[in-house]
């Protein structure tokens, strides 16, 4: 499988602490016909790490059924416990996921030997194809290149989710890249950089608004079209950052709760909904306007 294009890492939505399915699968129905790439549920964005085992089964088998094949379905399944991991791929495969996303473990931080060990006991273990997750603000460890270059080695890791947070590492990671592995970027501000320099697509929470902008600049970066997808980014990373300057995926909740797209923001804690100085700031970001240089189309965001 060729992991590439843009892929969202849909948010949970709750409602009196309860999933709201009805809310999981109008996102689902919202975002597939936007031309998003593949689905992963319960991600960071998914607020992975407050669902309980029954919650995080029912959602495999809520992904699979939701999207019906329409695009490919993925799974969040990590952790710092490896045989815990390896059980709940378990799970996954039983509800028909079509993949994973496996962040590098977590608090215990392992060094470069544990991280490989962990991902090789995780490969061996399965046949779904699994893309990697390197995010050391969060874990408290980088996955350093040379150990992400012998785990591609291995045949079902097939891409990885970088968000490593070092431009340097990042684009040596896209200077040597193996042959048939997806490098994929985390980090939504570096979107245009990352397909500018090779990057497959990007894993993206952001692109849970204006999807189709997303999609439209990887499209044009595929055709080599980078003036236009250039004109098109300056306009959209101007949100961007807002999405990220209270813990994710609190501001994007907020939005999608006051666009319809879900019943409640609710979160769970140690996550709470945003500040108002920033609804504030979100509300007037969201009022801009989108030129579409080739149809002189005006698109309107009308947020409040």
């Amino acid at each position: 499988m060729k992991i590439q294009g843009v892929w969202l890492p849909v948010i949970t939505p709750f409602i009196n602490d309860e999933i709201d399915l009805e809310s999981f699968r109008h996102l689902i129905d919202f975002y597939i016909p936007k031309g998003i790439s593949g689905i992963i549920a319960n991600g960071t964005t998914g607020e992975s790490p407050v669902l309980s085992e029954t919650e995080f089964e029912a959602l495999a088998y809520k992904t699979v059924e939701y999207t019906n094949n329409r695009v490919p379905a993925f799974l969040g399944v990590g952790g710092n416990y490896t045989k815990e991991v390896v059980h709940k791929i378990k799970i996954a495969e039983k509800a028909g996921i079509q993949g994973i996303l496996s962040v590098s473990p977590y608090y215990n931080r392992p060094d470069q030997r544990g991280i490989y060990e962990h991902f090789k006991m995780i490969s061996e273990n399965t046949s779904l194809p699994i893309i990697l997750y390197n995010i050391p603000y969060r874990t408290g460890r980088n996955m350093e290149n040379d150990t992400i270059f012998r785990l591609s080695e291995l045949e079902n890791i097939v891409g990885i989710k970088d968000a490593s947070g070092n431009i340097t590492q990042s684009l040596d990671l896209l200077a040597n890249r193996p042959d048939n592995f997806s490098i994929l970027t985390g980090e939504d501000n570096l979107f245009l950089t990352s397909l500018a320099h090779g990057a497959d697509g990007g894993i993206l929470a952001s692109s849970h608004i204006y999807t189709e902008k997303f999609m439209e600049i990887y499209y044009l970066m595929l055709d080599n079209n980078h003036l236009h997808a250039l004109q098109i980014w300056n306009q959209l990373s101007r949100i961007i950052p807002l999405l990220f300057k209270e813990p994710n995926p609190a501001p994007l909740k907020y939005i999608l709760q006051q666009q319809g797209l879900i019943q409640s923001g609710e979160l769970r804690l140690p996550l709470v909904e945003i500040s108002t100085n920033l609804k504030k700031e979100i509300n007037q970001a969201m009022e801009f306007q989108f030129q579409n240089t080739r149809s002189g189309e005006l698109i309107t965001s009308s947020f409040n």
